[in-house]
C-alpha cells in the first residue's frame, strides 16, 4: 500500500438528529486533526439529512443528498430519530434508503475493551460481520411492500430471506477480515431449527472457508454464542452471521466491552463505506453536552481506514490509526463522559482526544 494517495479527500456528512449535531462535529474535529498531522486535507461535504431535511426539503433523504453521495466513496452518518418523524416520513428510515441504494451489504461491528473503562469482559476483542440486506428485517427482503404483514387483525407474519449470493459475499468479507486479525472465524447460525434458511447461510460460509485454508473455522448456534461471549469472549475473533443475529450479538458484545457508547460500526459494500455508530439518537440528552462521541469517532476512523485500504492510500490508514490511538489514550487517562463514569462533557472529551492526536 502506498504511503500517500490523493492529498485531498472528500467525505460526506449527514449530521442527523438528536445527539448527531454534537457527536458528528466531534468526529470531524478528531479526523481533521489526524489528517492535518499526516499532511492530508479533508473536504467535508455537508448534506441535507434527517429532521432538518424534512423541514427544508420535505424529505429526510432528499434527491440532492443522494446525487451527492453517488459521487462519494465515504461518508459519515449521524443517528436519526425516524420514529418521531411526521407521516409519511416515518415509514422507512433514512438509513434504509441509503443502505439499499448503495447495497451496503456488510455491517462491521467491532467490540473491544479499553483501558480506563470498566468492562464486563476485559478480554473481549471481536469483530462481528453482520449480513445487512436480508433476514427477518421487514425493510430488506421484499421487492415491493413490507416483509411483515397481517392477514387478519389477530395474526402477524414475517418473511425471512437468505440467499446464496448474499451469504457468500458476507462470508468472504469475514474471512478476509480474519486474515488481517487472528485468522479465526466463527460461523453463527440456528440450523438446528431454521434448517433451510440459516442452514443455507451456514453451508455457504463453509464453502467459502475452503478458499481460506489458513483460517481456523468453527461454528455456534446463536443462543450458545450469546452465552459463550459472556463466559469466554477471548476465544473468539471474527464472528460472521445473518442480519438479526448479528444485530443482537453486536449489542451484547458492545455492552460487554463497556458501553454501546464505545461501539463503532460501518456499513459498506466493496466500493462505498458509511460510518454509523451502533447507538441511536438519544433525544433525551440531545443538546445538553452529555453525549459520548467515542462510537462516532471510532466509526469515522473505521470508514477512513477502509477507504484508505480500498484506494491504496497509506496516509488515510495512518489517519485512522491516529484517531483510534488518541481515543484509546484519552480513555486510558480516565477522561470520559458521564455514561462511562467520567465527568467530561462532549466538548471537553473531544478536545482531549484532539490534543492527543
Amino acid at each position: 500500500m502506498g504511503r500517500r494517495g490523493a492529498l485531498m479527500t472528500r467525505i460526506g456528512v449527514l449530521t442527523g438528529d438528536g445527539i448527531g449535531p454534537e457527536i458528528v462535529p466531534a468526529a470531524i474535529a478528531v479526523a481533521d486533526a489526524a489528517a492535518g498531522a499526516e499532511g492530508i486535507g479533508v473536504e467535508w461535504v455537508d448534506l441535507p439529512f434527517g429532521r432538518t431535511a424534512i423541514d427544508s426539503h420535505d424529505n429526510p433523504v432528499p434527491d440532492e443528498t443522494l446525487c451527492a453521495l453517488d459521487e462519494l466513496d465515504v461518508w459519515v452518518m449521524g443517528p436519526h430519530d425516524s420514529a418521531s418523524y411526521p407521516a409519511p416520513h416515518s415509514q422507512r428510515t433514512p438509513g434504509a434508503v441509503i443502505r439499499t441504494r448503495y447495497e451496503l451489504f456488510a455491517n462491521l461491528r467491532p467490540a473491544r475493551a479499553f483501558r480506563g473503562v470498566r468492562a464486563t469482559a476485559r478480554d473481549i476483542d471481536v469483530l462481528i460481520v453482520r449480513e445487512n440486506t436480508e433476514g427477518l428485517y421487514a425493510d430488506r427482503n421484499m421487492f415491493a411492500g413490507s416483509g411483515e404483514f397481517m392477514p387478519t387483525p389477530d395474526v402477524a407474519l414475517a418473511v425471512g430471506m437468505i440467499t446464496r449470493k448474499a451469504s457468500e459475499r458476507i462470508a468472504r468479507m469475514a474471512f478476509e477480515a480474519a486474515c488481517e486479525r487472528s485468522s479465526h472465524v466463527t460461523i453463527v447460525h440456528k440450523a438446528n431449527v431454521l434448517r433451510l434458511t440459516t442452514g443455507l447461510f451456514r453451508d455457504v460460509c463453509r464453502e467459502v472457508a475452503a478458499d481460506f485454508p489458513d483460517v481456523v473455522v468453527d461454528e455456534q448456534h446463536v443462543d450458545a454464542m450469546a452465552a459463550h461471549l459472556v463466559r469466554r469472549p477471548s476465544d473468539f475473533d471474527v464472528i460472521v452471521t445473518e442480519n438479526l443475529f448479528g444485530d443482537i450479538l453486536s449489542d451484547l458484545a458492545g455492552e460487554l466491552a463497556g458501553s454501546l457508547g464505545l461501539a463503532a460500526s460501518v456499513n459498506c459494500s466493496d466500493t462505498k463505506v458509511m460510518a454509523q455508530a451502533t447507538h441511536g439518537a438519544a433525544p433525551d440528552i440531545a443538546g445538553r453536552g452529555l453525549a459520548n462521541p467515542v462510537a462516532m469517532i471510532l466509526s469515522t476512523a473505521m470508514a477512513v481506514r477502509r477507504h484508505g485500504v480500498a484506494s491504496s492510500d497509506g496516509g488515510l490508514v495512518a489517519v485512522a490509526g491516529r484517531m483510534e490511538a488518541a481515543v484509546a489514550d484519552t480513555l486510558a487517562q480516565s477522561t470520559a463522559t458521564a455514561d462511562l463514569g467520567g465527568t467530561a462533557r462532549t466538548r471537553e472529551f473531544t478536545e482531549a482526544v484532539v490534543e492527543r492526536v
